[in-house]
């Protein structure tokens, strides 16, 4: 069965999960983080991705990123993955595939899912059970977006510096996000939408991608007349 093509919309932010085969441990020592995120930097600077938000856990990563071009975020991650696996292999004397299959992508409206979706990430060692708050935990884009330390890879999206005015304000107010939980129906929200490659956002954002890619942006629903005329236009 032929892959379905990814949501992709230069400009437009992603959230992107890249998991480790059979859910293995793809970072084991201090180093393996270090030379996955230099690599990564590079290739997103080569390519233009720019990422706003990132967790790299043991075993999968997640990023959130806005892409300046269609392919821009398959040619940063496909060499990052090819490069990684052969040092992860030389270093643990191991063969054979470290990645569970391709990274999986969807598509974020910015104006209703950027912060949640960056909170979902940040807050990954939290939900894990590693740390109690994200402050805690050192591969994470919390401590430059909440704290203000200095990272390369970390580009701040619109939005963000929309927060305040100072750097020390929107940090504040970027703090203040997390006083709250995310309610559990934007976190299925969010799982759904990775998993199965669905845009993230509202009705009237899932609607506008639609008309632009010519494309389904949400699963059908379910139920109905299956040989209806309009149940047949929705398959479209």
């Amino acid at each position: 069965m032929p892959r379905l093509p990814r949501y992709v919309l230069p400009g437009q932010p992603q959230h992107v999960i890249q998991r480790g085969n059979n859910r293995c441990p793809i970072f084991i020592a201090d180093d393996d983080f270090g030379y996955f995120r230099c690599w990564l930097q590079e290739a997103c600077a080569r390519h233009g991705c720019h990422i706003h938000a990132y967790v790299f856990m043991t075993n999968h990563i997640h990023l959130l990123l806005t892409p300046d071009a269609e392919e821009s975020i398959a040619k940063a991650m496909q060499p990052v993955g090819r490069r990684y696996v052969q040092y992860f292999n030389a270093a643990y004397q191991r063969t054979g595939t470290l990645w569970e299959g391709r990274y999986k992508a969807t598509l974020i409206d910015a104006e209703s899912y950027l912060f949640a979706c960056s909170r979902y990430i940040e807050l990954n060692p939290v939900r894990a059970g590693m740390v109690d708050h994200p402050g805690g935990y050192r591969w994470s884009s919390y401590h430059v977006n909440a704290l203000g330390k200095h990272d390369s890879l970390v580009q701040p999206h619109d939005r963000y510096l929309a927060l305040d005015a100072s750097a020390e304000g929107r940090q504040a107010v970027y703090r203040d996000l997390f006083r709250a939980s995310i309610d559990v129906t934007t976190l299925n929200e969010i799982r759904q939408s990775t998993q199965k490659g669905w845009v993230l956002g509202n009705d009237r954002f899932k609607e506008e991608i639609e008309k632009l890619l010519q494309r389904r942006a949400q699963p059908l629903p379910r139920g109905g007349d299956r040989r209806s005329v309009e149940f047949k236009k929705q398959r479209v």
